[in-house]
Formats: C-alpha cells, sequence, structure tokens
C-alpha cells in the first residue's frame, strides 16, 4: 500500500484543500466610521452597509488567479537545516458555492497542492497576499493527506500584503503541542512566529501589525489641549500601581513628554479587533458613535432647546420610557436609521425617544425603595461581591490615623438594636447575623477633593441584619465627611436609621441614595473596569508572547480573550479618558483611575475566584461536608450560590484539560513556554505588584490548574456577573444614582423643609442631573447587550476543530452539557418562593449567570470573554 501511495505522488498528484475566507468590505468597521456624507457619520455607514451586499460577488473572483499563494510546510521531514522543508508555491483555483459548513459572509475556495510522500506530513503553511487589500483568513482543510486523513488549519486572522511584513505569515495546523514534544521539523517556526508576535519594543505601531507589547496608562490625558485633561500615569510607581495595557508607540505629548498623545484609531494586534460583527449590531461601533456624536446632540438639545436641565418628579424619569424625550426631527433622522439605536431607543413616529423600560421597574416601580430590595441587590444586584460579615464592633479603618485621624464607626448598639428583634449586637455577631456594605476607606482620602467640585458626597458604612427568614434588613447608614479643620481631626459623621414615615423616613432614602451612588461607582471603576477588563490585558499580552498558538494553555484560554483588548482600548479612548464618559457621569469624576488604582494596591490575583472572594469576606465558611467545600452562611445569596456551580463546572473542565497534557508536576517546571509566559505576566504585565509573595510559582499541576480556573471565572463569569445587569437595574437612575450633588439637608435650611414639601424634587436636585442621565442610560445599555454572534461558555468559534486531539473535545463538550443542566438548575432556584432574595419586592428573578442567552439586552448569559 505504502508503495502505492508513493507512486502516486511521483506522478505528480497533488493534494486538495479548500480554502475559506472573508473579504474585508464585509468586516471592516473602519471603513464605515470613516465615511463622510451630507447626513454625518451615522448617515455615511448606513449607506457603506448597503454598498456592501451588491459588492460580495464581484470581489470574490478576485482572490482567484495569483492573488494569494500558499506554501505547505513539512512537520515530519527537515530541509537539512533543521527546519521543516517547504513546498512548491500554489494558488487559489475555484469558487466554492455549496460548501455545507460555510459560515454567514464566508467564501470557500478550491486548491491543491504538490506534495510527494518524501515530504511527509504539513504541519503548516506560508500564506502570501499579493493584493492591495487585506482579508480575514478562516481556514484551511486538507483533505484525504496520505497516512492521516483530513488536516485542519484553524487561522482566524487578517491577512494584509505580504510587502507589510517583516517575516512570512505562517499558520499551523490544529494539532497541540507541548514544547518538548514539538515536532523538530517545526521547532524552529515556533520560535520564529512567537518571536514575530513580541517585536522589539520600539516604534509606532501600524495597523497591520500582531505585536504584542505593554504599557503604562499614560494615554487618559490630553495635557496639550488644556491643563485641566493631564491625568497621572498609572502603572510603572509604587504611589500609583496599575495593569499594563497593550503598546502603542504613539509619539509623546508636548507638555509632558512621559505622556502618550491620543488619536482617534488607537492600535491594536490586528487579530484582536472586531471583525466578526454584523452590520446590524456593530455593538462598539455604536458604542464610540453613541459618545462622540449622539451624546453631545442630546444634552444640547436638553439643555439649549428644551431648557429642561432636571426632572420635574419621578413621574418625569418614568417618562424616558412612557413617553419618551420630544426631540426635533433633524436629530431624530440622523439616528433612527440604525438598526440598533432604533432598538435601543425605541423611536416613536417623528418625535419622541424613548429608552427600554428597565427590568427593575417593569412590574412595579415604586419597589425599589423598599429597604429589603435596598439589601437584596448587595447579594443579588449588578455588584453582589462587594457585602462582607461584620466581625468587629464598631467597625475601624484601615486607614493611617496619623494622617486622616480616628475613622472608627460612630454607629452604637443604640442604633442597631431596636430592629434586630431583640437580638443583641454580640449574639448576632457570635451567629454571623451582622453584615456591612463599607464604602468608606476608599472614598475619605479623595472625599475633600470631590466635594470642592460640584459633586458633593459622603463615606458611607451600612450595616445590615440577617433576618429569620433569610433577608437582610438594613439598620444604620453613617454618613461621613472631612472635618472642616483638616484630615488628622478625623471624619464628621452622623448615624441615620430607617424611618418609617415624615422627615425621617424622607432623609432614610436620601441615606440610601448616598450608600448606592458610592457603590455605583465602586462597582464601574474596581468591581467592572479594574478587576475584570483592566487585570485581563497583561495576561492576553503575555499569552500571545509566549505561548504558541499549539500550546495546550494559549487553546484553552484563547476564547476567553476575545475582544477584550478592542473593548479596552475604546475604553481608554472615550470611556475613562479626561473628561469622558465615566469621569462626567459618576462622582469620582477626574479622580476615578487614580482611586481605582489606590485600590488595585490590594488587588491579590488569587483570592479573585470565587470560593475564596466568599471566604475572605467572612459570607462563607469552610466546611468539607457541603457542596465545593464551603458554606454560605447568608444561604439565599444569588450571586454566590449560582456562582459556585459555574466556578465548579469550569475549574472541572480545566482539572480534565491540564492533566490531559501534563502528566506530572515536573512537566509544568519543564515547559519553556509557560514558564515564560507566567514570569513575564507577573514581573511586566502585573509588574508593580510582583515583589508579592501570593502570586502561584507555576511549579505544580495544582497552580495551574488554579491560575487557570481564576482567569476563565473573571473573563466569563465574573464580568457577566457586573456587567449585564447594568441598564436592568441602572437604567432607571432613581434606583443607581451615579453622583450626588448636595449634602444632606440641615435643619432650618429650606432643603429641609423639601424633605416633607416636596421631597421628589429634593431627591431629584440630589442625585444624577438629567444630562447625566441620557449620558448614563444611552451607554449602560449599549454595554448590557449581547451581540448576535456571542460566543457563550461551553462553546467555541471553532467548533470541534480547535484541537485535533479527541479526548480533550468530548471534555469540553461535557462541560457545555454540565452548564446545559446548571442553567436549569438556576431556574428551578428562582422558581422556589421560599428564596425570598432570588427575586425581591421588584420581582426580578436573578438570572444574570445562567450560561446561554438570546442577542440583545437579556439580563443574562455569560459570554466566554469581556468582549463588551
Amino acid at each position: 500500500m505504502a508503495s502505492l501511495v508513493k507512486g502516486i505522488f511521483n506522478r505528480g498528484e497533488k493534494l486538495k484543500g479548500t480554502v475559506v475566507l472573508m473579504q474585508k468590505n464585509v468586516l471592516d468597521i473602519n471603513a464605515l466610521t470613516a465615511v463622510q456624507s451630507p447626513g454625518g457619520i451615522i448617515g455615511g455607514a448606513i449607506g457603506a452597509i448597503g454598498d456592501i451586499a451588491g459588492s460580495l460577488l464581484d470581489t470574490a473572483t478576485s482572490f482567484l488567479g495569483r492573488s494569494i499563494a500558499f506554501k505547505l510546510i513539512s512537520a515530519t521531514t527537515d530541509d537539512g537545516t533543521g527546519k521543516g522543508k517547504v513546498g512548491k508555491q500554489t494558488f487559489l483555483e475555484g469558487l466554492l458555492t455549496s460548501l455545507p459548513t460555510l459560515g454567514d459572509k464566508q467564501t470557500a475556495f478550491s486548491i491543491h497542492f504538490e506534495w510527494d510522500s518524501d515530504m511527509g506530513i504539513p504541519g503548516a503553511f506560508y500564506i502570501d497576499n499579493f493584493m492591495q487589500g487585506e482579508f480575514f483568513l478562516v481556514s484551511l482543510t486538507l483533505e484525504n493527506v496520505p497516512n492521516h486523513e483530513t488536516i485542519n488549519f484553524v487561522c482566524n486572522s487578517w491577512v494584509y500584503n505580504s510587502k507589510k511584513y517583516k517575516t512570512g505569515r505562517i499558520f499551523f495546523a490544529n494539532k497541540t503541542y507541548l514544547p518538548s514534544e514539538t515536532p523538530a521539523p517545526l521547532v524552529y517556526y515556533r520560535k520564529e512566529e512567537l518571536k514575530t508576535l513580541r517585536g522589539d519594543g520600539t516604534g509606532e505601531r501600524k495597523e497591520w501589525e500582531r505585536i504584542y507589547d505593554y504599557d503604562v496608562y499614560n494615554d487618559l490625558g490630553e495635557p496639550d489641549k488644556k491643563s485641566t485633561l493631564a491625568r497621572p500615569i498609572l502603572g510603572g510607581s509604587s504611589t500609583l500601581p496599575y495593569p499594563r495595557r497593550g503598546r502603542t508607540g504613539r509619539k509623546p505629548t508636548n507638555k509632558d513628554p512621559k505622556s502618550e498623545s491620543r488619536s482617534d484609531v488607537v492600535y491594536l494586534p490586528r487579530d484582536e479587533s472586531f471583525g466578526h460583527l454584523k452590520s446590524s449590531d456593530f455593538l462598539v461601533y455604536i458604542l464610540k458613535s453613541a459618545s462622540q456624536n449622539i451624546i453631545p446632540r442630546l444634552r444640547s438639545v436638553v439643555t439649549l432647546q428644551l431648557n429642561e436641565p432636571e426632572f420635574k418628579d419621578f413621574d418625569d424619569v418614568t417618562s424616558l420610557y412612557d413617553g419618551g424625550i420630544k426631540l426635533p426631527t433633524n436629530i431624530l433622522s440622523e439616528i433612527s436609521p440604525i438598526p440598533l439605536f432604533t432598538e435601543l431607543f425605541r423611536s416613536d413616529g417623528e418625535s419622541a425617544l424613548k429608552f427600554p423600560p428597565p427590568k427593575v421597574v417593569q412590574v412595579d416601580d415604586l419597589a425599589w425603595m423598599n429597604d429589603s430590595e435596598f439589601a437584596r441587590e448587595m447579594i443579588a444586584g449588578v455588584n453582589p461581591h462587594i457585602i462582607k460579615i461584620l466581625k468587629e464592633f464598631p467597625p475601624k479603618s484601615k486607614l493611617d490615623s496619623q494622617i486622616y485621624g480616628d475613622n472608627t464607626s460612630t454607629i452604637t448598639k443604640k442604633h442597631l438594636e431596636p430592629n434586630m428583634n431583640g437580638v443583641t449586637v454580640e449574639q448576632a455577631i457570635q451567629n454571623n447575623r451582622l453584615y456591612i456594605l463599607d464604602h468608606h476607606d476608599p472614598l475619605f482620602p479623595y472625599l475633600r477633593k470631590i466635594n470642592a467640585t460640584d459633586t458633593k458626597a459622603y463615606a458611607t458604612r451600612t450595616i445590615l441584619f440577617l433576618q429569620d427568614d433569610g433577608t437582610l434588613n438594613p439598620l444604620a447608614i453613617e454618613l461621613s465627611r472631612p472635618h472642616p479643620q483638616g484630615d488628622s481631626f478625623g471624619p464628621v459623621s452622623n448615624v441615620y436609621m430607617s424611618g418609617i414615615e415624615g422627615v425621617e423616613a424622607a432623609m432614610w432614602i436620601l441615606c440610601k441614595a448616598y450608600v448606592v451612588v458610592n457603590d455605583s461607582c465602586y462597582h464601574q471603576l474596581v468591581s467592572h473596569w479594574l478587576n475584570t477588563h483592566a487585570v485581563v490585558e497583561p495576561f492576553i499580552i503575555a499569552t500571545n508572547r509566549h505561548l504558541s498558538v499549539v500550546h495546550p494553555i494559549h487553546k484553552l484560554l484563547l476564547p476567553h480573550y476575545r475582544d477584550t483588548m478592542n473593548i479596552n482600548a475604546l475604553a481608554r479612548n472615550v470611556l475613562v479618558n479626561a473628561e469622558g464618559i465615566i469621569e462626567s457621569t459618576f462622582l469620582w469624576g477626574e479622580y476615578a483611575l487614580e482611586m481605582s488604582s489606590a485600590v488595585y494596591k490590594d488587588w491579590v490575583f488569587t483570592e479573585q475566584g470565587l470560593p475564596y472572594d466568599l471566604l475572605k469576606r467572612g459570607v462563607a465558611v469552610e466546611d468539607p461536608s457541603s457542596p465545593y467545600g464551603i458554606r454560605l452562611l447568608i444561604e439565599d445569596y444569588p450571586y454566590a450560590s449560582d456562582g459556585l456551580e459555574i466556578w465548579a463546572a469550569i475549574k472541572s473542565w480545566v482539572e480534565e484539560y491540564v492533566n490531559f497534557y501534563y502528566k506530572s508536576d515536573d512537566a509544568i517546571a519543564q515547559d519553556s513556554e509557560l514558564q515564560a509566559f507566567w514570569k513575564e505576566l507577573v514581573e511586566v504585565g502585573h509588574g508593580d505588584l510582583k515583589n508579592a509573595t501570593w502570586w502561584f510559582k507555576m511549579q505544580t499541576r495544582k497552580e495551574l490548574i488554579e491560575a487557570c480556573t481564576i482567569l476563565i471565572w473573571i473573563a466569563s463569569a465574573l464580568h457577566a456577573a457586573v456587567n449585564f445587569g447594568q441598564y436592568p437595574y441602572g437604567g432607571y437612575i432613581l434606583n443607581r444614582p451615579t453622583k450626588s450633588r448636595r449634602f444632606m439637608p440641615e435643619k432650618g435650611s429650606p432643603e429641609y423643609d423639601d424633605l416633607s414639601d416636596d421631597f421628589q424634587k429634593l431627591y431629584l436636585r440630589t442625585i444624577t442631573p438629567k444630562n447625566d442621565t441620557l449620558t448614563d442610560l444611552t451607554i449602560i445599555e449599549i454595554l448590557s447587550r449581547h451581540a448576535s454572534d456571542e460566543q457563550y461558555l461551553g462553546q467555541r468559534i471553532e467548533g470541534d476543530l480547535w484541537t485535533s486531539d479527541s479526548q480533550p473535545v468530548e471534555a469540553y463538550k461535557r462541560f457545555g452539557k454540565k452548564l446545559v443542566e446548571i442553567e436549569q438548575k438556576l431556574t428551578e432556584r428562582n422558581n422556589d418562593k421560599t428564596l425570598k432574595n432570588r427575586s425581591g419586592p421588584v420581582k426580578m428573578p436573578y438570572t444574570l449567570l445562567y450560561p446561554s442567552s438570546e442577542e440583545g439586552l437579556t439580563f443574562r448569559g455569560i459570554p466566554n470573554s469581556i468582549s463588551i
């Protein structure tokens, strides 16, 4: 048989293949946003989308002829120098129109390679693009390879004109090898590709490059524009530590040589940029358009043309969803053609722009004011992992008393025990029934600066009691301000208790608003931005610099990196930049990112896994007899109980995967790529914390399993929990205000009289103003949506072709089935009426950790990655 095969090849028979690619004009968002027309950027984009449809067939034929060249590389035969033998150049031949596996907007071509038996088995290929424009290479499949059958090359990469590259573009078959197991003829190519991706750390990066490198956050400000737009550099110091971002190499600003100049287009390694969204839901494109075009026009209309800078009453807020904002037709005409904006705002006719009603008020628009709902959202809301057990009374501060005085809480037993059903503070502490939402220490050092602006705020502490029915009841709220004579005198604090009616009831609602403002800011800047988006980026960079695409850990982590660097770059440009959306609409203002840096000082990677987080906060205890080895002290804790199910499934999958490729701890220590990856991640990517003793040494399988599980948890379930509830909870600004603009009214003042005479007006003048509300709602509604091509936990864009090893593929399928079972379990929990924290007074079942979702604003679904 072998001689027959050899004879066939020697007679010039060819190896048959199929190439799948996507054309640039199908995918290129930059082309859309660059279009200008009489209708502006929005109208131009819609016109460009229309043009795309008519040009697909015409441009598909341009790939034929000698436009794209391929050369196979042997994985088993070297060329005499140790490198895999390179085959003859060949070109695409014919257009395939009926391939059953073809995806949306993909085009398939046939190809044949000259390849005799002396060449062995192909393991990689070179590609050259001789056209002017780039295209997106999806895959190459070789059929009926002698002694091997089918070989799949999963590419998913942009390919530019070959003159753009310093080294050849190479792709590897979907084999998986540890470095020491790489076939000898492929070792050189494996190393060279990683060298290309690392670059040399110099020069400004160009659009077509794929180089991954690190930089500090020195591109948030614009000191050349005006001095008030200068921002401190985050990262590279012990005073303002921060995770690293992707390096762009842009020139420094004129006024600050350490700051990087800004640009509309931010460099990303080319395959990190979007290229897969459909024309109906360019979420990130829409986000950019909203921040740069739509929001400024809305603000102008509300302030100048309508002269309504404030909401009149609560009904006026509700009218955002019922009646909408009356807008001039010229503004509507520019917004309404975009399919996503039409759905976002639900524009009716020619006069009103409406937001969809947030889930929190869909059943009862007053239930948000209920104390039990205020408390429930601490364990089932959008920021459900901050509440801690109270083990020390009164609560103490970790702030330096030499600088900030005595910050011990002024809450006493007299404030708490009247509403504790006969239980004493000592008994409650002993029986794990007192909890605290503490927004004091992170805020207090900045409070004097914040209150010097047009915002007015307090550091807050909220103490809650775990009741017999499993719900939490807020007992007291402490509001603290800096002492007028200086920080060293400590804070000036007042404690408020729940009021039944009249002025006391009104003041209590205001107190809760001050708490929620702090929680909203901490959520957005720390829980969301820092602890998911920012901390993951160094992992992405280190992975691509040191773990080959054929490395098993690269394959494991790849789905959990999708689109993250892109959304982070956009965030630096329009969300967290100087005077960007976050600074403009949240209490922390210009200090927002700086304050998140202060929190990062205490970030511990090993504590980011859910079980460790729960134990650290004291809301769970170790218990070998309980599922997952820990027992929740708040039994009905939706985020924690649902999260533990997801955590355990992820860990089980990772454990099976890692143990398949690594048969011993020695294999971990001897993996040169893995060791280089981890060393650089710690020493550079999170370099400001490199001396911390808690970092894994990465010497055992247990450490690798734990590290990968934590990383996947952060990128998938944790991000889903803190992101996709933003609009469902925060879309009703009364429930989750982002700013406070007035202090608590003092007796004898006109504002104090308003507590009883016109409370709604007072409340609305205290929290986020109307313009900022419109900005906030526009952005968080986009951020809370799922794209139509979202990849959810348990799914892979490559289907079953992500590796040629059948055991990991089957294990991943079992992981997917486990997630389906978990979702059914969570659904049953939500149907259990004895679990009062699942839905609460607002009748809003906790679904944020349901693994699956449809497209749009769904309040559920766990994407693989931080993709929005």
